[in-house]
């Protein structure tokens, strides 16, 4: 019988449906408390638009609204599962994961940023990932200290 014939699409066709998944980090998954609730908060968000694709009667549809929502369960479920809540820091005196780094740059600009985990680092809003190449140059540095990016100096002015 011809495809055109039935209500399922060809094996062929449902497959393009099923997305890839997400790549996970290999670093372990720091993450501050704020961050672990928006984990969890983005994981109950898939989970709904999952049960919401579900109900679509047309089954090519259904697989089609499903497939994003499919995808974000696998990661969000994994990233909260091995999620390791670290500490608010105890001291301003070095760098730490969750503290907010102030720096002066070589051009003059002063930035400011809290060192987060990767899934809630956003560095438009003033976040950046523990594991990125500033936030790992700046660990363990305290007010004061100099540190080399690239072809720029960034001079540590606060830790808050």
């Amino acid at each position: 019988m011809s495809v055109a014939f039935v209500k399922e699409e060809s094996a062929e066709a449902a497959s393009e449906t099923l997305l890839p998944d997400r790549p996970v980090s290999p670093h372990p998954n720091l993450v501050t408390r704020a961050g672990l609730q928006a984990l969890e908060q983005q994981l109950r968000l898939a989970r709904e638009a999952y049960d919401a694709a579900g109900s679509i009667e047309d089954v090519n549809e259904r697989r089609r609204q499903a497939a994003g929502p499919l995808r974000d369960l696998r990661y969000l479920a994994e990233r909260v599962r091995t999620a390791q809540v670290m500490p608010d820091p105890a001291s301003t005196e070095v760098v730490v994961f969750a503290s907010t780094v102030t720096f002066h740059r070589d051009d003059g600009r002063v930035q400011t940023y809290r060192i987060v985990g990767e899934d809630e680092a956003d560095p438009k809003a003033g976040s950046i990932s523990h594991v990125s190449p500033v936030a790992r140059l700046l660990m363990g540095k305290a007010v004061g200290d100099v540190v080399t990016v690239g072809n720029q100096e960034l001079e540590i002015v606060a830790i808050a």
